[in-house]
């Protein structure tokens, strides 16, 4: 067990720390250990986590060789979106409930509050599987993926 998973249980068994803070701790530590478990009908396989998502245009050959093109590539660490994800409970709940209601409005029910940590980790793991391949009509290509 590491040091900072033994802290957190200290904190709790002085009280210091409630029970959700706990384990919302230990799930942030847990995802941050580089590697995770998903189950699959065959047994249980470990999966390297999803470091970055990434998104990159390339130009055309033509462009290219002409050197009138511009080229993309953005690499977003997961971990900034997990961050991104847990700041949102520092929204205050007057913005959060007018957020809530323009969601509503559109049709979207998604509401943050209720966000746990695991669902966090689930919605990155669906990211893993995104792959979004674009050829322009220009030729450019862009790619979305998780790496």
């Amino acid at each position: 067990m590491s040091d900072n998973k033994k802290k957190i249980l200290e904190m709790l068994a002085q009280n210091k720390i409630s029970a959700d803070d706990a384990y919302r701790l230990l799930s942030a530590i847990d995802g941050g250990e580089g590697r995770r478990e998903s189950n699959n009908k065959a047994g249980t396989a470990v999966k390297d986590k999803a470091k970055y998502l990434r998104v990159t245009v390339v130009p055309d050959p033509e462009s290219e060789r002409s050197g009138n093109y511009d080229r993309v590539n953005v690499r977003v660490p997961m971990s900034l979106i997990r961050a991104g994800i847990k700041f949102t409970s520092l929204i205050p709940s007057e913005a959060r409930d007018k957020v809530d209601l323009a969601l509503h409005e559109k049709g979207i029910d998604f509401d943050m509050r209720h966000m746990k940590p695991e669902d966090i980790e689930e919605l990155i793991g669906a990211l893993s599987d995104l792959e979004v391949d674009v050829v322009t009509k220009t030729g450019e290509k862009v790619k979305v993926f998780v790496e």
